[in-house]
């Protein structure tokens, strides 16, 4: 009889002791209620991919894609800037210096987001990358974006205004007497298709980057883009894309 008593009470020990180990494995991976935990991520880790919106792994490699098949088409030569006449000049004013030969200068004039996302802090972002990567390139050099917002407001002119070749004009000759010729425009347009089965959807991203010469008027156009799919579980992704579907890390 006290035998059996004793088995007894260490068998609810072990499973009292058991259960509370498993609830503070659970507590420490899932996080007490109103802490959040953080943690540095190397260079090599992967992004984090959102489970409702694009998020970085969708965004950088859009760019990082986009800009490179964009560079790989445009002949970027030597600074042309030279071509344009210097405007009439106000008494007292001075002529814009010389061009100095060297990369070719690219304004950003604007990133338009079209998706079915907003891009909230994503946006300043997107556009600091593609400036970083188009500046890099070592065959361009980008103008600052304080400046080419100056040559706008000068004009009281648009972004997509600028197609026109005598709004073109007058803004390259207001970014002139600001010291920063320019030889290309340089526009980003995000946008998005989304595509629904059941509680399964499918979202296409594109993103399209588009330069214009503004001394021809010929422009370059290229578009990368990225398929995403959300689901309300594993399962959802198996079922729409098979068990061969690549992994999200």
């Amino acid at each position: 009889m006290q035998r059996r008593r004793f088995l007894g009470l260490m068998q609810r020990s072990v499973t009292t002791i058991a259960g509370g180990t498993l609830l503070g494995l659970l507590s420490a991976a899932g996080g007490c209620a109103g802490h959040r935990y953080g943690h540095i991520l190397k260079s090599d880790d992967a992004d984090l991919v959102g489970s409702h919106e694009a998020g970085a792994a969708v965004w950088n490699p859009l760019v990082d894609q986009c800009v490179a098949k964009l560079l790989g088409r445009c002949d970027a030569g030597v600074s042309q800037t030279g071509s344009f006449e210097n405007p009439a000049l106000a008494p007292g004013e001075l002529p814009p210096p010389p061009p100095v030969p060297g990369p070719a200068t690219v304004c950003f004039i604007a990133l338009e987001n079209k998706s079915a996302e907003e891009l909230i802090d994503f946006k300043d972002q997107l556009y600091q990358r593609i400036d970083s990567q188009v500046n890099s390139s070592g065959r361009f050099r980008m103008i600052s974006r304080r400046m080419v917002d100056g040559a706008l407001r000068e004009t009281r002119l648009r972004p997509d205004s600028l197609f026109l070749p005598v709004n073109r004009d007058l803004f390259a000759m207001a970014l002139g007497r600001q010291g920063s010729p320019v030889d290309f425009l340089l526009y980003g347009t995000i946008t998005s298709g989304t595509t629904e089965k059941n509680k399964s959807t499918q979202r296409d991203y594109d993103l399209t980057l588009e330069m214009v010469n503004v001394h021809s008027g010929e422009y370059v156009k290229e578009t990368a883009t990225i398929r995403k799919g959300y689901h309300q579980s594993v399962a959802g992704k198996w079922w729409n894309y098979g068990f061969s579907a690549k992994s999200d890390d």
